[in-house]
């Protein structure tokens, strides 16, 4: 015997794990957050945030987007359309 196997739980409901999903708010904060956290960086190393951002965007190539300050790492923890959505939503939303 190879041991594979061996003391396994026969029933799943050791596996069972509660995943929590962050409202639409919650995560609509989340993202304003990581990206005045980017924009701030980015207006720190003296770089246009506005073009970057878009050019982070459009091309999904994140070197656009400074390592200073983690702004990399945060702006991808944000998937592009989640982004994109944010923005146009709050445009809109201010718009009426």
């Amino acid at each position: 015997m190879t041991g594979k196997g061996k003391n396994m739980p026969n029933d799943r409901k050791a596996e069972q794990r509660t995943i929590v999903i962050p409202s639409m708010d919650d995560r609509q904060a989340q993202v304003h957050a990581i990206l005045t956290e980017v924009y701030t960086a980015l207006r720190a190393k003296g770089y246009n945030p506005v073009n970057q951002i878009v050019g982070y965007i459009l091309s999904g190539d994140p070197t656009y987007i400074t390592n200073y300050q983690s702004a990399r790492s945060l702006i991808c923890k944000i998937e592009r359309d989640e982004l994109l959505t944010v923005l146009l939503s709050d445009y809109l939303e201010k718009e009426r």
